[in-house]
């Protein structure tokens, strides 16, 4: 029987496979451009691209999963974004750019889903919170990774070297897939009898998602467009990758504080106004011509403080019976805003004639956060006072 906590690594490493191919094409933007004659709304197109299949994907994606097995479907899925990153590689044409993009996202739907799962499976009733900062992190890790790889392969290699070294992770995560994961020994055999969820927990998981898509995009204009911006300051691909991946790295540090802080406080809406106004605030000086260093490192501080305490958010409105459905629209609103998000940020900067437009957009993104989570609590507070009076 393997460890729960070998399981949370190999589960670790997978996903960050996938947060690397997602990277992928931000990290080296200038390269990709160059390369397929595409300009920076291009470039956010083809960003947005890896999360659009989580629109049709995200709320049957537990279901594809439990008719084929948690295992074989992450198998495929990681098959699938090897195939996609394959098909990019083998052209320059905008078609297959698009298509292999596709593939790869789906596949990458399916592992994160699952995955999330899977996770839940291993440690439910023991350390839950401490495994999902972790396995959370590795979203993170992999675009940090990516932001100091990759342009520096791209620019020594070309724009083909930097699909092989996208493949390796994948590949690398098939096998530890294939040949360490298994399902703990005591999943529930009994099946939770589906049931449906009230408009107003509808309204309640809608409001949390856009919480969590509108924090996102905040993180990804500064990794996806930050380099470009920089870029545009003179700094070197690489150099400028290498800059903005020091938020990564310390976001990893930053999302389990955050929900440590959380957890011990009781008081997870303060950690969240915080955590996106003190990040918005740091976003918009760095797209001003901050002192670069000094603002990354404090942004990597402080940017992983609200993620804890936002992924937490669905869970004070489902039950066991709700959960799976719950987490579908939860996650069906995150992945809608990060398809349209890149592709916005693009448009911005190509309208403004600087990828700092993108930046702003993220500092917004931010900012709205607070305000939505506002009417989140009005609205759990409707549920209660509803199950008060039933019971």
């Amino acid at each position: 029987m393997r460890s729960r906590w070998t399981i949370l690594a190999v589960l670790f490493v997978a996903r960050t496979a996938m947060a690397f191919q997602f990277q992928s094409v931000g990290a080296v933007a200038p390269l990709v451009g160059s390369s397929l004659g595409a300009s920076l709304a291009d470039i956010g197109v083809l960003i947005g691209l890896y999360l659009a299949p989580g629109i049709a994907l995200a709320l049957p994606g537990a279901s594809i999963g439990q008719r084929h097995g948690d295992k074989a479907t992450v198998l495929a899925g990681l098959a699938m974004m090897l195939a996609g990153e394959l098909m990019m590689m083998s052209s320059t044409s905008w078609s297959l750019q698009i298509g292999g993009r596709l593939i790869a996202g789906t596949g990458g739907v399916l592992v994160n889903v699952l995955m999330t799962k899977m996770v839940a499976d291993w440690f439910a009733g023991r350390e839950i919170a401490t495994a999902m900062a972790i396995y959370i992190n590795s979203w993170p890790a992999g675009i940090a990774v990516a932001l100091m790889l990759l342009p520096a392969i791209g620019t020594s290699f070309g724009v083909t070297a930097v699909g092989v070294a996208v493949s390796v992770p994948v590949i690398i995560g098939i096998g530890l897939i294939a040949l360490v994961y298994s399902a703990p020994e005591q999943s529930p055999t009994g099946r939770v009898e589906r049931s449906g969820i009230s408009a107003a927990t509808g309204y309640a998981l809608i409001t949390a998602g856009l919480i969590w898509c509108l924090y996102n995009v905040g993180f990804a204009m500064v990794f996806s467009f930050g380099p470009s911006m920089l870029v545009e300051r003179g700094w070197s691909s690489a150099a400028a990758g290498s800059a903005i991946s020091v938020v990564l790295w310390l976001a990893a540090l930053s999302v389990p504080l955050g929900g440590l802080l959380a957890d011990r406080s009781q008081r997870g809406g303060a950690i969240l106004t915080v955590g996106c106004a003190g990040f918005a605030l740091l976003t918009l000086l760095l797209s001003r011509n901050g002192p670069v260093l000094p603002l990354v490192i404090a942004m990597g501080l402080v940017c992983g403080l609200p993620a804890g305490a936002i992924m937490s958010l669905p869970a004070r409105v489902l039950d066991q019976r709700t959960r799976s459905i719950g987490m579908g629209v939860f996650y069906t609103v995150y992945y809608v805003g990060m398809l349209a998000a890149p592709a916005i940020g693009g448009r911005l900067a190509v309208w403004a004639g600087t990828a700092r437009a993108a930046l702003d957009l993220g500092t917004v993104a931010l900012l709205l956060c607070p305000l939505l989570l506002w009417s989140f609590h009005g609205i759990s507070r409707r549920l209660r006072s509803i199950a008060i009076q039933s019971n």
